[in-house]
């Protein structure tokens, strides 16, 4: 149903059921549609509670054509009507290829209708999601399963523990068919959330599980680059100095693999780089391997470049911890000259640079 005409057919055909069920509708063919409307919906509502199923399908169908009567085909509130009705053909009578069309085409209206309520948009898109999710597990498309249950949980305010338990569901369905790369993205899945609440032991537990898996299906893919890279990030977030081997072991892992999958130029390679030489200014260590990085990215990014600038601002950063001031003033100043290029002498990084700049020339 996708026109007003369509929708006008649909509700021609269910009005004298609906008449039928209710004395107190006699007067139905009376109301105008935004009345026929409210009242399906306390029917649907009604008949769910009552665990009448089919015919609280019937009432979401006839809601759905009225939204699109009253409101027109891109309204929020069509959006609403038609992930309620994928939800009850999911929930209700397990039709995973009826839900996911109505769940899709509600996340489309919902996307483009103008939407004042905040709350009740991001209710609605958690509905479409795990609606989306649950038919992806049903239909067997893992791939999709992930990604609707990260929507999902980023649309969950304060209920991690829900998204989790999703996560397990999809583990035990997993691992009946040996589904080795999605169970692997299932366990990063289960890191996120972890880690976005603060747990970060429990984060890196899940973090070495989805590690181990990459691993047995060939050391060096791009997979368990991205892996080990997190598996860095996370020890380092620890701040426990028993943790700094871990950390640069992993950060050593992906960089290495990141270079055989990609190549030493690639985004994702320096990206790494940077984030370990972040972790060696951290700790008192030298970062060679930002030196080695900055002729990848000048080739990468130019000479002129924020990537380039932020090398140079690293690499100083090292020198004067090491007490190699007249190095570090040659290094900032360096960097000084293309942040001034890039954002003018204003800017609060260039100057930053230009105090520190200042305070190495006395």
């Amino acid at each position: 149903m996708s026109s007003s005409a369509s929708s006008g057919e649909s509700l021609q055909e269910a009005d004298s059921t609906i008449i039928s069920q209710k004395a107190d509708v006699k007067n139905y063919s009376m109301m105008t549609p935004a009345e026929k409307l409210s009242l399906c919906e306390r029917r649907a509502q009604s008949l769910a509670d009552s665990e009448e199923y089919d015919p609280c399908i019937q009432e979401l169908v006839r809601c759905l054509a009225l939204s699109r009567l009253v409101y027109g085909n891109e309204h929020f509130a069509v959006a609403q009507a038609q992930s309620r009705l994928a939800k009850a053909y999911l929930q209700y009578k397990g039709w995973a290829n009826q839900a996911q069309e109505h769940a899709s085409q509600a996340h489309e209206v919902l996307r483009s209708s103008q939407q004042e309520e905040r709350v009740s948009c991001l209710n609605c898109f958690l509905t479409i999601h795990q609606t989306l999710g649950s038919a992806a597990l049903l239909l067997g498309k893992y791939p999709c399963l992930h990604k609707h249950l990260m929507q999902s949980y980023s649309y969950r305010s304060g209920r991690p523990e829900k998204a989790l338990s999703q996560c397990e569901r999809a583990l035990e369905l997993l691992q009946e068919g040996a589904h080795l790369s999605q169970i692997c993205c299932v366990y990063r899945n289960m890191a996120a959330i972890e880690q976005a609440q603060g747990h970060l032991d429990r984060a890196i537990e899940h973090l070495l599980q989805a590690h181990s898996i990459a691993l047995s299906q060939g050391p060096g893919g791009l997979e368990g680059a991205q892996i080990a890279h997190s598996l860095a990030l996370a020890y380092s977030s620890t701040s426990e100095p028993h943790h700094n081997d871990s950390t640069a072991r992993f950060f050593e892992e992906s960089i290495s693999a990141y270079r055989s999958a990609l190549g030493p130029q690639d985004t994702l390679t320096l990206s790494a780089q940077d984030d370990f030489s972040h972790f060696l200014l951290l700790t008192g260590q030298c970062a060679e391997i930002q030196r080695e990085s900055l002729a990848y990215k000048k080739n990468t990014f130019g000479e002129l470049s924020a990537e380039v600038a932020e090398a140079l601002q690293l690499i100083g950063g090292v020198e004067m911890t090491q007490g190699q001031m007249r190095h570090a003033h040659r290094t900032l100043k360096k960097c000084l000259d293309i942040q001034n290029i890039l954002y003018g002498p204003q800017h609060k990084k260039t100057k930053s640079t230009q105090r520190t700049v200042d305070m190495l020339s006395q």
